[in-house]
């Protein structure tokens, strides 16, 4: 058989390859349209720009809306309600600080004032040492009269003598009787004065009574003395005394204001000045001389949150025991019963009566927390009708950051309550 050319294969492989026509194969030339490329047919989209700004900017307003509500804030500003009253009263406290009551407590300041003035010249003096003493019976059951002037025998070897005439008192079964009683040296001079002594009764020595009866000092001895001393007039005494026992009584309130207690109220006359009967004069110095003057401040503090309330309670018919304040509730007149006008009286009572007159402001007082819990998510509009359940508010100013939130916040922390309390 003949070999074909390879050449003539290849050209026999193309020509049998034919291409089946299509629809535009069929149509007449004038009929066929210029091919474009694809890209050309999809129609482009509308706006696709400014609708890529307008979700961008949907979602940043969304965003600080979100934000806005995370760190949302509410203040409100309260004024309380307020009365004022003229008060005229009586009220009665007892010495009871557990008790629910009106009560009060008893304040004890002591103090020293002192003031260099001339002497008129100087003079001979010879003064007992004088001190006190508690003498004890251990002896029996019977009672033991004393008279005024009665020797002691101090363990300084030193005589001493009773100021007064005393009643000393038997025993209780196994305990002595006592009594407290002033002494004073038999003698006159600095060599009387001592530290605290035991002392047995002169009188009693030989007797099996000597080692029953027995006493031990108060203190010391003091105030012995024997020689010269300023001399100073009258006049310039009486002076001195009351110049000192002012300026005494001024620093010890002075005093007792700033060391009283922490919700208790100290009124003036609520008080009583005990003062040495006579000042005490230093020994000469370059013609000038010391004189010097103590005394005790006694004071019934009273609770003054109870106090508050009691006045309140006179007051209005129907107080609740809602917490109230009287501002400047020490401006009262404040007057003492008789019966408590003496020191004895004054430290020993238990129950005290008094007086309370003026002008009182009473201002209710916000119980800020609760209000707060209370406005936590309720709607703006709910204030008013919230607020009217609280009668101790007077009116209020809200705010609502930000400014478009219609609701207090939900937490606790973001809420703010400012009350506007009046400064008298």
């Amino acid at each position: 058989m003949a070999k074909i050319p390879f050449q003539d294969m290849v050209k026999a492989k193309k020509v049998g390859k034919s291409k089946t026509p299509t629809f535009r194969d069929t149509l007449p030339p004038e009929k066929i349209l210029p091919e474009r490329p694809i890209s050309e047919l999809i129609p482009p989209r509308r706006g696709g720009k400014h609708a890529l700004w307008f979700v961008a900017i949907i979602s940043i307003v969304f965003l600080i809306f979100s934000i806005s509500f995370l760190f949302s804030s509410a203040e409100v500003t309260i004024v309380p309600n307020t009365n004022d009253f003229k008060l005229n009263a009586s009220f009665s406290a007892i010495k009871d600080a557990s008790s629910s009551d009106l009560t009060f407590d008893l304040m004890v300041l002591s103090g020293e004032q002192s003031k260099t003035i001339q002497a008129n010249g100087v003079k001979d003096s010879a003064t007992n040492a004088t001190g006190k003493v508690i003498l004890y019976n251990a002896f029996g059951t019977a009672s033991q009269r004393l008279d005024i002037n009665t020797r002691l025998e101090g363990s300084n070897g030193k005589l001493y003598k009773t100021a007064a005439a005393v009643t000393l008192p038997g025993m209780t079964g196994k305990t002595p009787g006592s009594i407290e009683v002033g002494i004073y040296g038999a003698e006159t001079g600095p060599e009387y004065n001592s530290d605290p002594l035991d002392f047995k009764i002169f009188g009693f020595k030989g007797t099996p009574k000597y080692t029953k009866f027995y006493g031990r000092s108060k203190g010391g001895m003091t105030g012995g003395f024997k020689g010269q001393v300023s001399q100073i007039s009258e006049t310039d005494k009486a002076s001195a005394s009351a110049e000192l026992k002012n300026n005494l009584e001024t620093k010890l309130l002075k005093d007792a204001t700033d060391k009283l207690p922490t919700g208790f109220v100290l009124f003036k006359d609520a008080t009583l000045l005990d003062i040495d009967k006579d000042p005490t004069f230093s020994l000469p110095n370059n013609g000038s001389t010391t004189v010097s003057l103590k005394g005790t401040l006694y004071g019934f503090i009273l609770n003054e949150k109870n106090l508050t309330k009691a006045i309140v309670s006179n007051l209005i018919k129907d107080y609740d025991g809602s917490e109230v304040l009287i501002p400047k509730i020490q401006d009262l007149a404040f007057s003492l019963s008789p019966q408590t006008q003496n020191v004895s009286t004054f430290t020993d009572s238990k129950n005290i009566s008094f007086t309370l007159i003026g002008n009182v402001k009473v201002i209710w007082i916000v119980d800020t927390e609760e209000l707060a819990q209370t406005l936590m998510g309720i709607s703006k509009k709910d204030l008013k009708n919230t607020l009217a359940k609280y009668p101790n508010i007077a009116s209020a100013d809200s705010s609502i950051r930000p400014a478009w939130k219609s609701s207090f916040p939900e937490k606790r922390k973001n809420i703010k309550i400012i009350v506007n309390y009046p400064n008298e």
